[in-house]
């Protein structure tokens, strides 16, 4: 019934949706197919001989339309049927069937569905009509429980999964499904999701509410359609061939661009908090109510925050003290049980434990702001940007928890970005607690241009969260270099990485114990640009302070990094770095915008001595690129024995529609151009 708000910056991004594997329900990772698959792997395979049901034998012999070659499966015939008992009793009956078109999707063959002690799996099925022979079938005693494996800083959860593996899911057969479960739901509202990465041929759902209950449908990338109402105050609604999605690498979500309903319940007699999804102010009002009483503070916790007071004399200060010891002291460890995958641990326990998730993180934080007279709020949003707009309903499409605090008006520091004037709370500051490594006054790209709801004692407020300018998130490198007659280039190279170029590379060695493993990064880099290299030296610069920028300075030397071309040499004055991009040239056309992971603005610099003897010939021309998304701009210029090469990238645009696909296109065929181009040197006094 909804994603848990439980999302660590170490974790991979939910991927359900782009597996070709079947796992109903939302909370599903990737990864748990990964584990099931493996584990349905070590089961015999059912093989009883068994009918399958009427509605699956009415799918044989559908007349299907001609699909590529990249079509895996279709899916047939999909039907989820909801009845809702009473507001804290519901049950859904799900049916559908896969018709197998090439060996890549005989990943269908497999379904998981999720359990927890407020979710029960009353019956799960599955048959095989094959094209050939009898049909298979397997029932719950063929089924396998599990739990899902850690992920991240999950300590323990009571989700689980019963996966059950349908045999001889070969191309051109039939598989398909039925199951039921039963819910105490948190919330009364549910999501039809009709569209993912395959072909429907026919998808169907309905709702029998109680006598007297309301509901509310809203359309999320598809056409309102207006249900059907049966007798029994049944309503019904179905779809039918809905193309399927083609994954594009830096697209936005699945669930920012895939046909789905959103319907909320309202029983009779009144409000409650259960039917507080029909909107963005009631969901900030539900989720209020969850934190109410969890952000009491304790002796130890008043105890802590006169500590990290010591010796500071600004309330910043005192702030920038609070957003570390949560970033640093605070353990991302995730524990969820029940309504805690939404309802934060209460800020003592956090406290005394040293340990919690991100809703958990955000509460204990609040609780010692307030502790230093500084206010805040939670702030509910979806880490991949784009899976909640500013035009989505009211729904449960969030996974993580920041914070939104707000500013007094003697904080005033240009440290401080990610910042809005809110008509109401003045200047609020956005701040996630959980990324140990963007200090307080800034923010990921992956909360800029995001939208999140801000979550008040007057309830919910969808709002979009600031953009940063471009040089706050920056690679900025300069070159010393050397060239000499026989081709060997070999100098200095100082880095300084600023925003997201930072913080990921502090992520990615955050681990690392060995100095010569600390130094991959930099071979990675050089490995990009040049055939031949040797590392002579190299450091890091503020890897531990995060509040400063990160660098890296590294000593090379490339052999034959020039080449002869008769008496002439072929030097590339952009030396290092790789800012083009083929990620479009493809036979396809794309299909959706174009996802950039945030601003950026990178600036290469390179000096290189010539060696004796030598004077330019040629020099490539000046490049100059400015589109509304990006500009590009670099120039190589001769100064006595000195070629100089410098050059700028930046993205002003986080999103560019499919509309502006061939600027783009043009944007890095341009970039590569430039990154390839040669300046020629000849001998002193040798004729053209």
């Amino acid at each position: 019934m909804g994603s848990r708000l439980c999302c660590s910056q170490g974790k991979s991004m939910p991927a359900t949706k782009f597996g070709a594997k079947r796992v109903t329900g939302r909370p599903v990772l990737l990864v748990v197919f990964c584990v099931a698959l493996c584990a349905v792997g070590t089961v015999p395979q059912a093989a009883a001989s068994g009918d399958a049901p009427q509605w699956m034998h009415a799918l044989v012999g559908t007349t299907l339309p001609t699909y590529d070659e990249k079509t895996d499966a279709v899916l047939l015939y999909s039907e989820k049927n909801v009845t809702v008992l009473s507001a804290d009793r519901i049950r859904m009956h799900v049916r559908e069937a896969y018709k197998i078109l090439r060996p890549e999707g005989r990943e269908h063959g497999t379904v998981g569905v999720y359990f927890n002690p407020s979710r029960k799996i009353t019956s799960l099925r599955g048959w095989c009509i094959p094209s050939q022979g009898k049909d298979y079938e397997v029932k719950d005693k063929d089924a396998i429980d599990f739990a899902a494996p850690a992920d991240g800083g999950e300590l323990f959860s009571d989700l689980r999964y019963r996966v059950l593996h349908v045999p001889a899911p070969d191309v051109g057969n039939i598989v398909g499904y039925e199951y039921e479960v039963e819910e105490q739901p948190f919330f009364l509202q549910d999501i039809w999701d009709f569209q993912g990465t395959d072909p429907v041929r026919d998808s169907r759902y309905s709702l029998q509410l109680p006598s007297g209950w309301d509901f509310k449908a809203s359309w999320l990338s598809h056409a309102e359609i207006k249900p059907d109402e049966k007798s029994g105050n049944v309503l019904q609604w179905a779809v039918s061939d809905v193309k399927g999605i083609r994954p594009e690498l830096d697209m936005p979500p699945l669930d920012g661009v895939a046909g789905q309903m959103i319907v909320s319940f309202f029983p009779s007699g009144g409000t409650s908090l259960k039917n507080e999804f029909a909107s963005w102010d009631g969901m900030g009002g539900w989720y209020g109510s969850l934190v109410n009483g969890r952000m009491d503070t304790s002796e130890a916790i008043k105890k802590q925050v006169n500590g990290l007071a010591v010796g500071k004399t600004t309330v910043l200060a005192k702030m920038q003290a609070v957003a570390a010891f949560l970033q640093h002291d605070i353990r991302y460890v995730e524990i969820s049980l029940g309504i805690g995958g939404w309802q934060p641990h209460a800020a003592p326990d956090v406290f005394a434990h040293r340990y919690g998730d991100c809703k958990d993180k955000a509460t204990l934080m609040r609780t010692m702001l307030r502790e230093i007279g500084v206010d805040s709020y939670h702030v509910v949003i979806n880490t991949e940007r784009g899976s909640v707009t500013r035009d989505s309903p009211a729904h449960n499409g969030f996974n993580h928890v920041i914070l939104a605090i707000k500013l007094p008006d003697e904080v005033k520091d240009p440290s401080l970005i990610a910042v809005m004037q809110h008509p109401k709370l003045g200047r609020i500051l956005f701040f996630d607690p959980t990324n140990e490594v963007t200090p307080l006054g800034q923010i990921g790209g992956y909360l800029q241009a995001n939208y999140g709801l801000l979550v008040t004692p007057e309830g919910g407020e969808l709002v979009e969260l600031p953009q940063q300018p471009s040089a706050m998130n920056s690679i900025q490198r300069v070159g010393k270099l050397m060239l000499d007659a026989n081709g060997t280039l070999r100098g200095d190279i100082q880095e300084v990485r600023l925003g997201d170029r930072a913080w990921s590379e502090r992520w990615r060695l955050r681990t690392v114990t060995k100095d010569t493993d600390r130094m991959k990064p930099i071979e990675s880099l050089l490995a990009e640009s040049l055939s031949n290299f040797q590392i002579v030296r190299a450091s890091l610069v503020n890897y531990e302070k995060t509040d400063q920028p990160f660098g890296f300075n590294y000593t090379f030397q490339s052999d034959k990094y020039a080449k002869n071309a008769g008496n002439l040499l072929l030097v590339r004055p952009r030396v290092l770095g790789r800012e083009s991009s083929g990620i479009l040239e493809t036979k396809e056309p794309r299909k959706f915008p174009f996802e950039f992971r945030g601003p950026l603005r990178d600036t290469d610099s390179f000096e290189i001595k010539l060696p004796q003897g030598y004077e330019v010939d040629e020099l490539p021309p000046p490049m100059d690129v400015d589109y509304s998304f990006g500009s590009y701009h670099s120039k190589t210029e001769a100064s006595g024995q000195t070629l100089h090469y410098t050059r700028s990238v930046e993205i002003k645009e986080l999103s560019v529609p499919v509309s502006k696909m061939d600027e783009l296109k043009k944007f890095y065929r341009m970039i590569a151009s430039d990154e390839r181009n040669t300046a020629v040197l000849k001998p002193v006094g040798a004729g053209k």
